[in-house]
Formats: structure tokens, sequence, C-alpha cells
């Protein structure tokens, strides 16, 4: 981020590297059939029912909304890993346009898995290979070493290595991943990220990046990460919960603080920071802020921190509380009417 290179009001574009846009339209989703107990309740009863309820259309106004919301926060680059099982083919451009549209920076993946079966998995990878192979931005998502196969994990790993990329996993997030050291030590590689690592041991012997996402593994109550005992470079993501790289890295902070009074907010600053080796472009945009100046030591306890402008690649896209290639009252409504039609198919969800 270079802060001393730029304004006392400036900064680079913040970077979510790991992001979930269709949870967008999430808030306000109705209640679980019954109320989850465990994390792997969580995944059932919540998340793996969401996503089999998606479609096209709400994706699109889904990733609008989430992108909208990114850059008014002062995030320019999302790391966006996605999975819409009854709507697999075309899932990757319908995000990359709705974010090109919006004007952020967006690297997509779709999360592959065995949990809808082989042919399932199968259409996962191919939606990674034609997304990748028509020139998309992105890498090779995979949902999580639990709940894939072992010739699964090595056809991502393959294909990812076969376009040059990276792949974008869960990673011992819960306890019923706890084998994910073993199943993956052979395949990670240095441009993977590793996303959550809160069960992961302390000689896990993997290669890539942490992405830490502490708000989320809070709500969902699986531990504390401590992800600067494991090893590898630290990048900071929300899991779905916004864009708000700012708030992310003051939730960090704070739950650093409570692992260890000694703890500074550079730590975690550091962290935000280490997002421009994943998206690099993003550390030439400039976010203009309407206090200064920018100090992680003011930062982790400044609240209310608003961007004024924020220009993404030369071009001005939020000035003075507005974006300026799209309408966000649009955008918000439809939004609001997708929200609604994904929310009477759970109601009517078995």
């Amino acid at each position: 981020m270079a802060l001393e290179d730029l304004a006392a009001n400036q900064t680079s574009g913040l970077v979510c590297a790991h992001h979930h846009l269709y949870s967008a339209l999430a808030r306000g989703m109705p209640a679980p059939p019954r109320t989850p107990t465990s994390f792997r309740d969580i995944l059932e009863l919540v998340w793996w029912r969401l996503d089999r309820a998606l479609d096209l259309e709400m994706l699109e106004w889904s990733a609008k909304l989430g992108a909208l919301e990114a850059i008014e926060s002062g995030t320019t680059a999302i790391v966006d890993h996605h999975e819409s099982p009854n709507a697999i083919e075309g899932s990757l451009d319908v995000i990359a346009n709705a974010c090109a549209e919006v004007g952020v920076r967006v690297n997509c993946s779709y999360g592959v898995t065995d949990r809808h079966g082989k042919k399932g998995a199968q259409r996962g990878l191919e939606e990674n290979e034609r997304y990748l192979a028509s020139g998309g931005t992105g890498m090779v998502g995979v949902h999580a070493a639990f709940t894939c196969e072992p010739d699964t994990l090595l056809a991502a790993s393959e294909l990812a290595q076969n376009h040059g990329v990276g792949v974008h996993i869960h990673v011992a997030e819960g306890p019923e991943d706890l084998q994910a050291s073993g199943r993956l030590r052979e395949l990670s590689r240095d441009d993977w990220l590793l996303v959550h690592g809160v069960h992961l041991e302390d000689d896990h012997g993997l290669s890539g990046y942490i992405v830490h996402n502490p708000r989320s593994n809070m709500n969902n109550s699986v531990g504390y990460a401590a992800p600067h005992r494991l090893g590898l470079p630290i990048v900071l993501g929300t899991d779905g919960i916004g864009a708000a790289m700012l708030e992310e890295f003051r939730i960090a902070y704070a739950r650093l603080r409570e692992h260890d009074v000694t703890a500074t907010p550079e730590l975690p600053w550091s962290w935000l920071e280490t997002g421009y080796r994943i998206t690099p472009e993003a550390a030439d945009d400039r976010v203009t802020w309407l206090d200064e100046p920018i100090d992680p030591w003011r930062l982790a306890f400044h609240t209310n921190m608003k961007p004024q402008s924020v220009e993404i690649d030369g071009e001005v896209v939020y000035n003075q509380g507005a974006p300026t290639r799209v309408d966000a009252t649009e955008i918000r409504n439809k939004a609001a009417e997708q929200a609604q039609r994904l929310f009477a198919k759970l109601e009517n969800m078995a």
C-alpha cells in the first residue's frame, strides 16, 4: 500500500481475498428448518440449501450488489468463490460481467465438489475450464477437501496448473476437514488460496496463502485460526459478509488482540497489504477517504471511515457518495426483488 507515497487521505484499492458474492441476497433469508448446533449443520441447513436455490438471474443481481458495496467501502478487487449447483454453466461469466459493469476487479472460480455426485463435480471442473480458457481472470475453485474425492482434488489441481493459476479452496474451516493437510499436501502450490485454516496443524506442510476471515470464523463458532502460527503469507477475506475490508481489518485486530495483548495493528494491516500479491493491479487503484491520516493505529479504532472517491484502472467509479457507472438505487431494488424470489424458493425447499 506504500502509504508514505500517497496523499494523507489516500490508500491503494483494498482487496477482498475471499468472497461469496451470491451471499449478498442472503440477508433476511428464512430461518433454517431447525436451529444449527454445529458447523456441519450451518453448512447443510443454511449455505448448501441457499446455493441449490440460486439461478443466473439471482446471481447477476447479487454480484452487482456485492460489487457496488465493495466500491462503497473502498474495495476495488474481489476474489470470488462461487457455487450454484443448479445453475453452473455460465455462472462465472455472469459474475465477471456484473462486476465489470460496476467497475470492480474480480477473480472468479467455481467451487468443485462431489456433494452432488461425480457429474456435479465434472460440471464444476468444466465451468472453471471454460471460463479460464475464454480468458477470464480466475482460479480453479474447490469447495473443501472433505467434500471431494481424491480424483476430484487431483483433477482440480491439474486443471489449475494447466492454466497457470492457483486453486481457491476452503481448508480446515471446521472439524469436518481435519484431514485436509494430509489430503492436500502433495497437491498444494505457492499460488493456492487456503481459506480459513482454523484447524490446520502448525506443521501442516501446505503451500499457498492463508486467507483469514475472522468475522466469519466467529459467526460460525469454528475457533480462532491464529493465522500467523501457520508460516505462510496471510491475506484477509470476508467469506461473503460484504467486502468492507477496513472493517475486516479492525475485526482481525480485535480478535488478534484478544488472543495476544501484546499485538499491534501493524500485523493485521500487513495481512491487508498482502492482498496486492494476489491482485497486484489493485495497488495502482486509488481510494480517497473523507478523513485522514490513514494510519493503522488510528484505523483500528475508527469505525466510520468512508471513501470520497474510488479510482480503478484510471477511472473514477465512485465519487461523492455515488457510483459513476451504474444506478445504485436500481441495483438495490433489483437485488431486493431477486432476494424475495430466493426466499420463496427456500421456503418451499425440502
